[in-house]
């Protein structure tokens, strides 16, 4: 099956779409192109994050393809682990172009392969550039490196987030099941304790463990004081991996009911909308004395505090801080307080045993199922509407895109502009040449 979905990318105020290279007329801006995306795919609402309150979700700032596993639902390609990491000014040319691309209001995923495997003093300039122009950069890595001093080494440097993957697909040794992992997930946990850094945690889902991801998820809310985020991610059939394709009952509706089993109530993922409905799902929960309340039940609620909070930024990395605008833009919106009100007793009065035996201490812990798409089934109204994109030489793309055509751009020379002239870095030698590059490889399947 030929793929021949083209890339659509912006690139520095401008338009790609479709190859063709429009100027962006006056008083657009990013925010505006990510709500026109959403209203062309169906998916503006008065729910919806993106082009609301960002435009949008994040990008993936891949620093090198190598990586220290060998994950059977890998995305990576089979050429990766031969591709010589980028020159660190063509990582920075990314990075620029990301901020012309969306603004300063982004998160950026420094991820690869694992990006542990760079050179420490070249990752900690990279979480330092990303952080200088405003943005906000975040680890994704497997945390087989990523020891206390490094993450505190990059909290220094910028670093606002780090999500550890960790599941079976990765066949780590000494580790038969999700709940045998629980303990290396722990060991993760207190490498972060203490520092200002919220800590996510990303799993892929599979056929082989998706009945253990109860555990996982009370795992996470018995740890709710240092864990923010969950993310699971449905196997997808892309990349290098090896698993057997996923089952029909593989279901982003089987992963709620899994996550629902785990804390022991009901979780709307229906009511904040990221992107495409079915691309992304959030859930948003409560969590005191171990027990979680579903923070997301009051649709109308959310829609007015989204609306009045559009604007407003939260300090993921201090709490207190974001509880603070939170109360402030409250004070400013006296009429949603009254309408708050009632719901928010009415919660209060639910979670009063739990609040008082864990002396007034609530945690919130977010839920998100991604649900990637198959390289050889991309769907163009997702692609159109995605809110995770991939940094290339071209510009950000869809996730998904990018993973279906990785060696085009991988194994793809790469330009790098010096005062001498144009040079063409070599992805597979790591040499610089002068001349125009090889034949760019293309990828169909």
């Amino acid at each position: 099956m030929q793929r021949t979905i083209k890339y659509g990318v912006h690139r520095q105020g401008h338009l790609v779409e479709q190859g063709k290279l429009t100027a962006l007329g006056d008083g657009l801006t990013p925010l505006s192109l990510a709500r026109q995306r959403m209203l062309e795919t169906g998916q503006l609402s008065p729910a919806q994050f993106v082009g609301r309150r960002v435009a949008i979700g994040c990008v993936a700032l891949e620093i090198t393809q190598r990586c220290n596993l060998d994950c059977t639902a890998c995305y990576l390609s089979e050429h990766s682990q031969s591709v010589k990491d980028l020159p660190l000014e063509e990582i920075f040319r990314r990075i620029d172009m990301i901020r012309d691309c969306y603004g300063s209001d982004v998160d950026i995923q420094v991820t690869g392969g694992d990006p542990t495997l760079r050179k420490v003093e070249e990752l900690v300039a990279i979480v330092a550039r990303i952080r200088r122009l405003g943005m906000r950069p975040a680890l994704f890595t497997n945390g087989i490196r990523a020891s206390r001093e490094l993450l505190a080494r990059l909290v220094d440097a910028g670093l606002i987030d780090v999500a550890f993957h960790v599941d079976m697909t990765q066949r780590r040794r000494g580790y038969s099941s999700e709940i045998e992992l629980n303990e290396l997930r722990r060991a993760y946990i207190e490498r972060a304790r203490g520092l200002p850094l919220a800590v996510y945690f990303n799993t892929t889902i599979f056929d082989g463990n998706i009945d253990q991801i109860p555990a996982v998820v009370a795992f996470f809310a018995r740890h709710s004081d240092i864990v923010r985020l969950a993310s699971f991610q449905p196997q997808a059939d892309t990349g290098r991996g090896v698993a057997d394709a996923r089952s029909a009952t593989l279901t982003t509706a089987a992963v709620i009911r899994r996550i629902e089993a785990g804390l022991g109530t009901q979780v709307t993922f229906d009511t904040a909308h990221v992107g495409h409905e079915r691309c992304n799902r959030y859930g948003m929960t409560l969590v005191t004395n171990g027990r979680a309340y579903d923070a997301l039940d009051n649709k109308a609620l959310y829609n007015a505090l989204l609306t009045r909070t559009a604007r407003q930024r939260f300090d993921r990395q201090r709490p207190h801080r974001a509880i603070a605008a939170f109360l402030r833009c409250l004070a400013r919106n006296p009429d949603i307080v009254i309408r708050a009100a009632g719901w928010f007793g009415r919660k209060l009065w639910r979670m009063k045993r739990d609040l008082i035996a864990a002396r007034g201490r609530v945690y919130k812990l977010s839920f998100v199922i991604h649900n990637f798409m198959d390289a050889c089934h991309l769907d163009p109204e997702r692609i159109r509407a995605c809110v995770f994109m991939a940094a290339t030489a071209d510009g950000p793309v869809s996730m998904c895109l990018h993973n279906a055509h990785r060696d085009a751009s991988i194994l793809r020379p790469v330009r790098l502009r010096k005062a001498d002239g144009d040079w063409f870095w070599n992805p597979l030698s790591g040499r610089l040449t002068r001349g125009e590059p090889p034949v760019t490889l293309s990828k169909s399947g």
